[in-house]
């Protein structure tokens, strides 16, 4: 594995299990055991009632693109040879967001309501990071 020259993740207590699972090839998300509420990014409390009786479940990793951008340039020294790349935020099935890249595919074909699924690239020896590409 050539060495890996972007900036990495910060890692927490409680987001030390999403990165794990995505090590696995697994995209877990949260889930509250009182109200059901599922919840994205990584937090302690439930973001509906508050409470912190929360447990991490394997996500069916597919979803849409809710919004979308296409970086021509101005980008961080570390991804300049990466131009251009499409930056989405992804409603995944169970209803949370998060923002990724969209791969595997040429930026003027990535729409809204776009279906895609996670696909991960290991980066390091402790990241492994979720991507989506379209559905095929």
């Amino acid at each position: 594995m050539k060495k890996y020259k972007k900036p990495l993740p910060s890692m927490s207590v409680w987001s030390a299990p999403f990165w794990e699972g995505c090590k696995r090839e697994e995209l877990l998300i949260q889930k509250c055991r009182d109200c059901g509420t599922f919840i994205f990014y990584p937090k302690m409390y439930c973001t509906n009632c508050l409470s912190s009786n929360l447990e991490w479940i394997k996500s069916r990793g597919k979803g849409k693109i809710y919004t979308h951008m296409t970086v021509y340039g101005f980008q961080p020294t570390e991804f300049s040879e990466d131009v251009p790349y499409v930056v989405a935020v992804i409603q995944l099935d169970e209803g949370v967001r998060m923002m990724s890249n969209i791969v595997n595919c040429k930026e003027e074909e990535v729409f809204c309501n776009m279906p895609v699924e996670v696909v991960f690239e290991k980066v390091t020896k402790e990241f492994t990071l979720p991507k989506f590409q379209p559905v095929r």
